[in-house]
C-alpha cells in the first residue's frame, strides 16, 4: 500500500499525531479516536494494525498492554514525495520566522530592563 493510501484517512492521521509525542497503550488509543470520530474499539484497532502492517508504527507488549510507537522511517517515502513542493512554502516559512524575529527584537528595545 503506497504511504498516501495510508494517510489519506484521518483516523490514520489522528493517531499518528497522537503517536507522535511517544509511545501510547492501545486501550487509550481506544479511547481517545472513539471519542473524536465515534467509532469502535474494534474499528479503531483495525486502524492500528494498518499502521502496524505498512511500517508505520510499531507495538510492544508490556504485561496485557499494547504499547504503540511510530516508526518515523517510514514516513521517508512521504517526505521524499513532498520535496519538490518544499519550494512553494520555504521562502514564506522564511520571511515568518523574519518577521517573528524583528517583533522580538522591536519588544525588546522598547522595554528595556530597569
Amino acid at each position: 500500500m503506497h504511504a498516501f493510501d495510508i494517510l489519506g484517512d484521518p483516523v490514520r492521521r489522528r493517531l499518528l499525531e497522537l503517536l507522535s509525542d511517544g509511545e501510547r497503550p492501545a486501550g487509550e488509543l481506544a479511547v481517545l479516536i472513539s471519542k473524536e470520530f465515534g467509532i469502535s474499539q474494534p474499528a479503531v484497532s483495525q486502524h492500528l494494525r494498518v499502521l502496524r502492517e505498512n511500517g508505520f508504527a510499531s507495538v510492544r507488549p508490556e504485561g496485557t498492554r499494547r504499547l504503540y510507537a511510530v516508526r518515523g522511517e517510514s514516513l521517508r517515502e512521504v517526505d521524499e514525495w513532498l520535496s519538490p513542493f518544499r519550494r512553494f512554502w520555504a521562502p514564506k516559512l522564511a520571511a515568518l520566522e523574519t518577521e517573528i524575529a524583528r517583533g522580538k527584537r522591536a519588544r525588546r528595545n522598547s522595554n528595556p530592563k530597569e
